[in-house]
């Protein structure tokens, strides 16, 4: 079982051979973490979550069939940036003024997870996405950076990271710096060697607020890892705990493959075929990735998070799969919120574990400092939970609703019952996610008791966060 073999690992790393028992800041007993996170990647997009699925990821579903798969995970939010805070602090995103993407910016105030890790010894690296602020006020940078927006000048430097290779928002997955052919179309494919180029008009920074303009061709993902591994492997050598955060840019729009990616899909018109090759460039890399963390030795002990931001873009006629849910991106029906959720960490969670306990986006921090027997910082509410219960297997329930908001939709998600509006409160819908999760059929008014108690646990939370 997990709990017995948390047990066994706990005390291999916790008695030295004279007996001398280590605390959690001691080397021996902190797990390095990493945070993999996809852009718009769908419910259904993995075939490991969905058999019907066409897109080969071999590696994330290695990945899931070696760790624990989470079947109903969420993301705080339907949209990027929300969610992207609520991993970094534990809250939802209604407390800290990031209600949607590209609005607001992470707070001077907030406490991250980077920087209370850093507090802990680890090093911090961030690569890949970033949309919490911008990352400049000198020149004008993708949606929001530069001279006119300097109130949202919040790079991650700034909020506990020592390392960044990062991008304010989205890029092409495949030469990211240059605007592809079809640019803000419907489908896109590579410019050809030789075709005259357009810049996209985004960059990637580093964490001394540099351009970064070296080893920027081909595909994004390849890029990215490109700068997280030498991190990675730098700290190994350095024997310090580390936190990277690898925020994937595909499958946002523009999805652009290498066309050795989009060859593996032979018959598919240009979007499906780069969509699919996109997110099969970012399955080779997380491949790389945990060939890297054995190959350092230090694969064991090392927590590796994998989750999507949200549901997939566009319609049901999109590349996109939400798995047979309801809604799509910016929705708080389940195709919004439920993606893949998995977590590989060999020390605890034996191969081939499983929990349809809900999980959200917000229960890193809190999970990861019950890991290294650290308090949360007692000043503020937070909204996610520890999920070490859960990753032991201790418990099968949650126990502690998910409250959702985005614009004037409201869900409240427990372990069976979903409650659901979409118009801030006014009217009120009810789904049983257990024998439903499709939601198909709203039970409000056969289950009045249940939505009155729901309702007013919903709109008390609703209260707290506004209350900040």
């Amino acid at each position: 079982m997990v709990l017995s073999r948390y047990w066994m690992v706990a005390a291999a790393l916790c008695v030295l051979g004279s007996g001398e028992f280590l605390s959690a800041e001691q080397p021996q007993n902190r797990p390095n973490v990493v945070l993999l996170m996809c852009d718009d990647l769908g419910y259904g997009d993995l075939t490991c979550f969905n058999p019907e699925s066409s897109i080969k990821t071999p590696h994330l579903c290695e990945m899931a069939a070696a760790g624990l798969k989470f079947t109903r995970f969420y993301a705080a939010a339907p949209v990027c940036s929300p969610t992207r805070g609520s991993c970094l602090t534990g809250r939802h995103p209604h407390r800290y003024g990031i209600y949607y993407a590209n609005t607001g910016h992470m707070l001077p105030e907030e406490i991250t997870l980077p920087e209370l890790l850093r507090e802990s010894g680890y090093t911090t690296g961030h690569f890949g996405k970033w949309h919490l602020g911008t990352l400049t006020t000198e020149v004008q940078d993708a949606n929001r950076g530069g001279p006119k927006n300097p109130q949202h000048f919040a790079p991650p430097q700034d909020h506990g990271y020592d390392v960044c290779f990062v991008t304010e928002s989205k890029v092409p997955t495949y030469d990211p710096m240059i605007a592809p052919k079809g640019a803000n179309k419907t489908s896109w494919d590579p410019v050809r060697k030789g075709d005259p180029t357009v810049s996209y008009g985004t960059r990637y920074w580093n964490e001394k607020g540099e351009e970064v303009t070296e080893n920027l061709s081909g595909d994004d993902s390849r890029v990215m890892m490109d700068r997280a591994i030498p991190f990675i492997q730098q700290a190994v050598e350095d024997e310090q705990p580390f936190l990277a955060t690898i925020w994937f840019h595909a499958p946002h729009l523009p999805v652009v493959a290498d066309r050795k990616y989009g060859e593996i899909y032979p018959g598919l018109k240009n979007h499906p075929r780069n969509y699919y090759g996109c997110i099969s460039a970012v399955d080779e890399q997380v491949g790389r990735l945990r060939a890297k963390l054995r190959e350092l030795g230090v694969a064991e002990n090392t927590m590796v998070w994998f989750c999507s931001d949200n549901g997939p873009e566009g319609n049901d006629k999109s590349p996109g799969l939400a798995g047979g849910l309801k809604g799509r991106k910016r929705s708080l029906y389940e195709g919004g919120v439920r993606v893949p959720g998995i977590l590989e960490w060999p020390a605890v969670v034996p191969a081939g574990t499983e929990t349809d306990v809900p999980a959200v986006t917000s229960d890193y921090l809190p999970t990861i400092l019950e890991v290294l027997e650290r308090p949360l910082p007692g000043d503020r509410p937070y909204d996610g939970i520890s999920l070490l219960p859960v990753i032991r297997g201790e418990v099968a329930v949650r126990d502690a609703p998910i409250g959702f908001q985005s614009r004037k939709q409201i869900a409240w998600t427990g372990d069976h019952y979903k409650l659901y509006s979409g118009d801030s409160g006014k009217t009120w819908e009810l789904y049983d996610l257990i024998q439903d999760p499709e939601e198909r059929t709203n039970l409000a008014a056969e289950e009045p008791e249940i939505v009155q108690q729901m309702q007013e646990a919903a709109l008390q939370w609703v209260a707290s966060c506004e209350a900040e």
